[in-house]
């Protein structure tokens, strides 16, 4: 059953992380609170823009728009991801297995340094299957490490619309089964685990959830977990964003060069064709909240400005500053 939505979200693919789905399924973010798990998050975006799991701390918080983190943050946080484990277990066959998520860390003066195990590195690089995306920008509005969990639990499960999840799956899901006020109190759970991720995966990402209670008489004994998938729109990239500038940059420092015409109404023009770039500059300033397809749109629009101011000094027959004359569409 395909349910749509007419609800979007604007993401980046420049921050975002891909991990295999067993990996977004699997108990690999249990236990953990959300700078954790942010750092975590931050370890494989590292590895996947460069192969090479290595980074600043003030990069880290520059990401996630952390404050102060201190070196005894940064200790308690990477002692608890260095010794994650992949577990995958069928008791009713027989069978268990565990696998180590990181062979080695080190962090020395603000500097971290984390080396995978083998066996993780293909859920993470190279996936040629399915995967889950998650956009860092969207997940760094999360307030709650239950929002981030339940957000790429249902993201791996594309294709589908539902879960039913009983009592003690869904305590699972979050990693709270053993918090016995929640195995006593349902209702408790639902308001301080459940309803708080589900909020926040509805304002900040593409996913509209909702859930029914199931119950046996009076008492809650499991969820009915729903939601829609709206639109993803791409983000402006970063190379689109420094083209724009470039170009609006250069017309600005040109702009008497253009200006200086002996044509009135070729002055009158350009002034006009002027103020009308400079005008596109209010979409690149920080933060930058323009789709892909928008930013093309600006491009293709300042390349006619651009040609049109040129085709006036041209006009007017003066020297022409081939300064101004740059074939932007060559490095765009």
């Amino acid at each position: 059953m395909d349910i749509k939505t007419n609800k979007s979200s604007l993401q980046s693919k420049e921050n975002g992380i891909k991990k295999s789905n067993e990996i977004s399924m699997a108990e690999l973010n249990y236990g953990l609170d959300l700078n954790q798990m942010q750092l975590l998050a931050y370890a494989i975006f590292s590895t996947q823009q460069d192969g090479k799991t290595e980074f600043q701390k003030h990069e880290f918080e520059n990401k996630f728009g952390i404050e102060k983190y201190k070196t005894e943050d940064a200790y308690e946080d990477s002692k608890k991801i260095s010794g994650l484990q992949v577990s995958v277990k069928d008791l009713e066959n027989d069978f268990f297995k565990f696998t180590n998520v990181f062979m080695d860390m080190v962090y020395n003066k603000g500097h971290f340094k984390f080396e995978w195990h083998p066996r993780m590195t293909p859920h993470i690089l190279n996936i040629k299957e399915r995967y889950v995306v998650t956009d860092l920008e969207v997940a760094s509005q999360f307030k709650s490490s239950f929002s981030w969990r339940l957000y790429e639990y249902l993201k791996a499960h594309y294709g589908y619309f539902c879960r039913v999840l009983d009592k003690n799956e869904i305590l699972r899901l979050f990693n709270v089964k053993e918090i016995k006020t929640y195995q006593k109190n349902i209702g408790d759970f639902k308001r301080r685990v459940l309803d708080v991720a589900i909020n926040e995966i509805n304002k900040f990402t593409e996913l509209y959830v909702w859930y029914k209670e199931k119950k046996k008489g009076r008492s809650i004994v499991g969820f009915e977990v729903y939601w829609n998938k709206g639109k993803v729109v791409h983000k402006a990239t970063q190379k689109q964003i420094d083209y724009i500038q470039s170009v609006i940059s250069s017309v600005k420092d040109n702009m008497f060069t253009y200006m200086n015409l002996d044509n009135e109404n070729g002055r009158q023009r350009a002034f006009e064709t002027i103020e009308k770039v400079k005008s596109q500059e209010i979409h690149i300033t920080d933060p930058v909240n323009i789709s892909s397809e928008r930013a093309d749109n600006i491009i293709t629009e300042l390349e006619f400005d651009l040609g049109v101011l040129n085709s006036l000094v041209e006009k007017d027959k003066k020297k022409r500053d081939t300064s101004i004359y740059y074939n932007w569409l060559e490095d765009k």
